[in-house]
C-alpha cells in the first residue's frame, strides 16, 4: 500500500481539502505555494494514464472542483495543474496557486508552513469545496 493510499484511508494524518468515495485531495507537506494540493484516486495506480477512461475523466472533474475551491480559498491568478513525480508510486495531480509561472518551478526552495497555517488553509479549501 502506497503512502498516498494510507493517507486517503486515514492511516497517516493529512490536511484534507476534499474527498468523495473515489478521490481524495490534501495539502502537499512541502509546498511550492500556500495551498499546494495533491489530488489522488483512491484506487492505487502508479501511472495516471493507466487509469481506465471513466476513472481518469472522473478524476479530472473532481480535480476541477478542487481547483475552483482552491482558487476561492487562496486567491491567485490561476491554479496550475501539474502531473509529475516518480517518488510515490501512486497517480497524483498537483494543484498550485500561482501568480506567475515561476510559482510552479519545482527546482525552487519549497515552503515549510507552520501546522496552523496548513490546517487553516485546508479548512478554507474544504469549506469552499463543500459549496460546489
Amino acid at each position: 500500500m502506497s503512502i498516498f493510499s494510507k493517507i486517503a484511508a486515514g492511516e497517516i494524518p493529512s490536511y484534507k481539502c476534499a474527498e468523495d468515495d473515489r478521490f481524495y485531495a490534501f495539502l502537499d507537506i512541502s509546498p511550492l505555494a500556500i495551498g499546494h494540493t495533491l489530488v489522488i484516486p483512491r484506487q492505487e495506480t502508479d501511472y495516471l494514464f493507466d487509469l481506465d477512461d471513466d476513472t481518469l475523466a472522473a478524476l479530472q472533474l473532481f480535480t476541477k472542483k478542487v481547483a475552483l475551491a482552491l482558487r476561492a480559498a487562496c486567491p491567485c491568478r490561476k491554479v496550475a495543474q501539474v502531473v509529475l513525480g516518480l517518488e510515490v508510486p501512486h497517480a497524483h495531480i498537483h494543484l498550485i496557486p500561482m501568480q506567475s509561472e515561476a510559482d510552479v518551478d519545482f527546482r525552487k526552495e519549497h515552503l515549510s508552513p507552520a501546522p496552523e497555517v496548513m490546517q487553516q488553509t485546508a479548512d478554507r479549501i474544504f469549506a469552499e469545496f463543500q459549496k460546489l
